[in-house]
């Protein structure tokens, strides 16, 4: 791809926001088991971050389905500063007895659980120093730091990462402020067809795909990810029905209103729809993806 048409390397992804059914037991949930803060609550709607940092944007459908064989999101992915952090995560879910997935990706500390209402969710923390993980000629690899090969998907090495704990380590404490939402991970309904509209429309980069696994990675900045794709629910799946519990939108974050000019213009040349509410731009990938482009400097 022309690194003219590439997306400002400093572009990251901001709030996501979730239609939910329950939305008092979502809160809960989320506040409570997992560790964000709650900064706004009214009537259907809730805002949850981290710090004054908002991360997540719940708004009640009561008895809102599932959809089941359909676009949409796989799961949102929280990075934590640290190793740390995540113990205290992890530790924090254990403590509660929630079910959870430690998972060794080398380059990725994480653990996977899902939310009451069945979304799933990523906890992670870079260890970039422990190996990488990509892709090679088409298909997925991962090498520890010493070059041995891996499968990217080991066991956490619970003793060692518990080993970050202070002694008397608050395992309620929230998410610190640095924390952030870093990929998201997105059902589509046809892997080429959503890698050229993340690339060569929104101006991702490309970090590799797999028709086998039938999963792409595009990113902004040589970051290992930040929308992940997959057709695990089926090529050519249909969008989720209006109302139906599962991702509104997920923002990306442009560095300035430059930045986010030229990113619409080369929306607008694609003839790609593009929808202006409360500040924000509303666009749809394929799939019927939504997204809003906005602009935050670095920093906020």
């Amino acid at each position: 791809m022309d690194k003219e048409a590439s997306i400002d390397p400093r572009t990251r992804i901001g709030t996501v926001a979730l239609t939910v059914a329950d939305l008092e037991k979502q809160v809960a949930f989320y506040t409570g088991v997992l560790g964000f803060t709650l900064l706004s609550h009214h009537g259907a709607r809730a805002g949850l971050g981290a710090g004054k940092r908002a991360l997540l944007e719940l708004t009640e459908v009561k008895g809102a389905p599932r959809a089941q064989r359909s676009t949409g999101l796989y799961h949102f992915a929280v990075l934590l500063p640290a190793r740390r952090d995540l113990a205290r995560a992890i530790g924090r879910l254990y403590q509660l007895e929630c079910a959870n997935y430690p998972t060794d990706h080398i380059m990725t500390k994480t653990t996977y659980l899902q939310d009451p209402e069945g979304q799933e969710i990523e906890l992670y923390t870079e260890s970039p120093e422990d190996g990488i993980m990509g892709f090679k000629d088409g298909e997925p690899i991962a090498r520890r730091a010493d070059g041995t090969p891996s499968n990217g998907r080991e066991p956490m090495d619970l003793d060692a990462l518990f080993g970050e704990l202070a002694p008397a380590e608050d395992l309620e404490a929230p998410f610190p402020e640095e924390t952030r939402i870093g990929h998201v991970h997105l059902y589509i309904r046809d892997l080429a067809e959503s890698m050229r509209f993340y690339t060569e429309v929104i101006g991702f980069d490309s970090m590799g795909m797999s028709a086998e696994a039938r999963m792409g990675m595009v990113s902004a900045g040589g970051y290992h990810h930040h929308v992940g794709l997959n057709t695990w629910r089926g090529e050519g799946a249909p969008p989720a029905s209006p109302g139906s519990r599962g991702m509104r939108w997920f923002t990306i974050e442009l560095p300035d209103d430059a930045e986010l000019e030229r990113t619409l213009r080369r929306v607008r040349d694609a003839g790609t729809t593009v929808e202006e509410t409360d500040g924000a731009f509303i666009v749809r990938d394929p799939s019927g993806n939504a997204m809003r482009l906005v602009a935050v400097a670095q920093g906020e």
